[in-house]
């Protein structure tokens, strides 16, 4: 068991390094384009970039329980039942406020004839990216207390 324990490990961190390390960076690429194909360009990277996101994000979340399954006395430590919660909540926010955000942001650059920034881009960008920000910080949270196991 502790070779299979070892191998979720690995996979575990190499997935959050693949998976969550990427959506950090997910904001600064869509902040920076100023120009309608510019911000086109961005959310076509964004959206592939965001793959890696999900799939890295699902087996960090499968290795993490496996791990658990495989030392149940994890169930009873503080921090990974804080870590898991807030893993959901992060994971929560993409078909919840992610995507209410991201959708008319997408009706703005569906629009091909429109080559102009309208001004609602950036309202609803700066929801989009407070939701962001606020999955960061709850991911650095999973990230501290996997690290630091304080309690």
């Amino acid at each position: 068991m502790q070779t299979i324990y070892s191998i979720l490990v690995v996979i575990h961190i190499f997935s959050a390094i693949v998976g969550i390390g990427p959506g950090f960076i997910l904001t600064t690429i869509v902040k920076s384009a100023k120009t309608m194909e510019e911000i086109r360009h961005a959310f076509i990277l964004k959206t592939k970039v965001h793959v890696f996101v999900m799939i890295g994000g699902i087996l960090v979340l499968v290795t993490g329980f496996a791990m658990g399954l495989i030392r149940p006395y994890l169930f009873n430590q503080g921090w990974y039942i804080t870590s898991m919660l807030l893993y959901f909540l992060a994971l929560a926010l993409g078909p919840t406020l992610l995507k209410k955000y991201s959708y008319p942001i997408k009706q703005i650059i569906q629009n091909k004839d429109r080559n102009d920034v309208p001004k609602e881009y950036f309202t609803h960008l700066n929801k989009l990216l407070k939701v962001e920000y606020v999955e960061n910080t709850l991911l650095i949270c999973v990230i501290i207390l996997m690290i630091l196991k304080p309690f």
